[in-house]
């Protein structure tokens, strides 16, 4: 059965902070019947995004090691430390390498752990079904969903003249994973923004 976020309510709802965001972001309309035969939705799933968590928690592991490593052997500690950031560049290159992103599928999205907005192109029906796949850099992480559109607005605030819609989803079905990942994105990209806001208010006085 499909399930919404219509029900989250009071504090459910609340928890989901928004963000304004640039991400790169691809969509495919779907049938219906595909959000509800989620067997190759969870290949997919699988193949972008277990990797990261399992790279956290491997990463949680290897730091309580390197802990006791640095207070006896601090020059051996910054080695590894070196080594773990190669392996971070290079797990991120090959993340992303088989992805079919362009620039231009970069796009604005106003985003939550419950739902996005995101400006298009073209024109969505509502109650539409989407799979979409977002890449979250700063995670090194791929999340792949299925949403259904819940609005279609044309957006008056093109600045480029060009005919463009404002879409409007909620996430059905979601990992309770990928929520999490979410969730740990959208606070993480807050406070970068509330600090680089700060920074630009005081550039003279940046913390």
């Amino acid at each position: 059965m499909i399930k919404s976020n219509t029900k989250l309510q009071g504090e459910d709802r609340r928890r989901f902070f928004r963000i304004d965001d640039d991400i790169n972001l691809y969509y495919t309309v779907i049938d219906a019947k595909l959000v509800d035969d989620t067997s190759n939705f969870k290949q997919k799933a699988l193949g972008s995004c277990s990797l990261s968590r399992a790279l956290d928690r491997l990463t949680q592991e290897s730091n309580t090691i390197l802990r006791k490593i640095e207070a006896k052997e601090p020059e051996v500690a910054d080695y590894l430390n070196v080594l773990n950031n190669k392996v971070d560049l290079i797990v991120q290159a090959l993340m992303f390498q088989g992805i079919d992103f362009l620039e231009q599928k970069t796009r604005n999205v106003n985003l939550s752990a419950s739902g996005l907005a995101f400006d298009n192109e073209e024109a969505l029906k509502i109650d539409e079904y989407l799979e979409i796949t977002m890449v979250l850099s700063s995670l090194v992480a791929v999340i792949v969903l299925h949403a259904k559109v819940v609005y279609c607005k044309q957006n008056t605030e093109n600045l480029l003249g060009k005919q463009s819609f404002l879409i409007g989803v909620e996430y059905v079905n979601i990992q309770e994973q990928d929520r999490e990942t979410l969730i740990q994105y959208v606070v993480r990209r807050q406070m970068q923004q509330i600090r680089e806001s700060k920074e630009t208010l005081n550039p003279d006085n940046p913390r």
